[in-house]
């Protein structure tokens, strides 16, 4: 009896260690899951027809040479690149090759890129409390992984948005939001100034079928809705703050080396905006960081305009980043929008 005992357990002890086996499989650390991430996440850096940059944004890769984003991060470009978290190389885009102007998600094809792609989980599944993780790259603030739960799934018109409290911040818009198992189950896209811990994400669903219409690269123009076109987005009032982007920045005279300089805030939101903060990093012929300035404009900016505003720095970064007799810098100059308001 005692044999037949024994093998009757020796099967049962099996069946439990290839369980406990299985496990790893399904549940990953924080640490595995980052790592494995930042291996499929870019950086991307929209830059307008006169090569200003124009917006910051994330990626991840979907495919072999193609990046998921945001449609509101390329919007208005005429090009970028985008850079892989942790890598000094820096691919062009090549143009789209597909986009859902609805639901604010574009697909890009990258040149000479290869990484491998994020699985897609199913956002069906996901549930109020469920831990998430989002990836991007706020304020440009290379590969930053944050945690958080999933607050509440949104009803918004016939579609869904995530509602997390994983922070979302200018540049962190089009990076993965990622369940336990290291799946995409939504693209980060918005964020509310206004509230605490108010961001948003794409279910991936929608990332999945925009998939299965991709064909050649078209160019970046585009990218972009029609009137007809609504976003998704609209219905909540706005979107991330890359809705307001700064450029065009020229020195208020040529001779005087005064260090005195006029740039364009341009609003690209359905909404009027006020209390805007800029950084303005000014670099050398070497592409190295000299100078710093933040911009705080405290008037109203109207729904789809600009306005002109004049600010100062040192002399010396007017005359390093400037050929003698020019308005026009030589060297680089980014533009990151570090916060705003909406006035309703």
């Amino acid at each position: 009896m005692a044999r037949i005992r024994i093998g009757l357990i020796r099967p049962l002890i099996w069946v439990l260690l290839l369980y406990i086996g299985a496990i790893p499989a399904y549940a990953q650390t924080a640490q595995e899951i980052a790592r494995k991430a930042f291996t499929s996440t870019v950086l991307l850096v929209m830059e307008d027809a006169n090569g200003q940059p124009l917006s910051l944004g994330s990626g991840f890769f979907v495919r072999d040479s193609e990046v998921s984003t945001n449609l509101h991060v390329v919007e208005g470009a005429a090009r970028g690149y985008a850079k892989i978290v942790g890598q000094k190389t820096k691919y062009d885009i090549e143009g789209i090759t597909a986009v859902d102007p609805e639901r604010d998600l574009v697909i890009l094809k990258i040149s000479g890129a290869r990484a491998g792609a994020v699985a897609l989980g199913n956002s069906e599944s996901v549930q109020v409390g469920e831990t998430v993780y989002a990836v991007g790259n706020p304020q440009g603030l290379e590969g930053t992984f944050s945690q958080g739960i999933v607050s509440s799934i949104r009803e918004v018109g016939n579609d869904k948005l995530l509602q997390i409290t994983a922070p979302i911040s200018p540049g962190s818009s089009g990076g993965p939001v990622l369940n336990g198992k290291g799946e995409v189950i939504g693209v980060s896209v918005a964020t509310f100034t206004g509230g605490q811990n108010l961001n948003f994400a794409i279910p991936s669903r929608y990332l999945r079928e925009l998939l299965t219409t991709t064909g050649p690269a078209k160019p970046l123009s585009q990218a972009k809705r029609t009137k007809a076109q609504r976003s998704i987005l609209a219905d909540l009032g706005g979107r991330g703050s890359e809705g307001v982007v700064g450029g065009q920045l020229t020195w208020e005279l040529v001779h005087a080396q005064s260090g005195s300089y006029a740039m364009s805030l341009r609003n690209q939101l359905r909404e009027n905006v006020k209390n805007i903060y800029c950084l303005i990093i000014f670099y050398d012929a070497q592409g190295i960081p000299i100078d710093v300035d933040v911009v705080h404009y405290q008037g109203l900016i109207p729904a789809g305009l600009a306005k002109r505003i004049t600010s100062r720095v040192d002399g010396s970064v007017q005359k390093l980043t400037t050929s003698s007799g020019s308005m026009s810098p030589r060297t680089k100059v980014e533009f990151r929008v570090l916060n705003f308001e909406i006035v309703n």
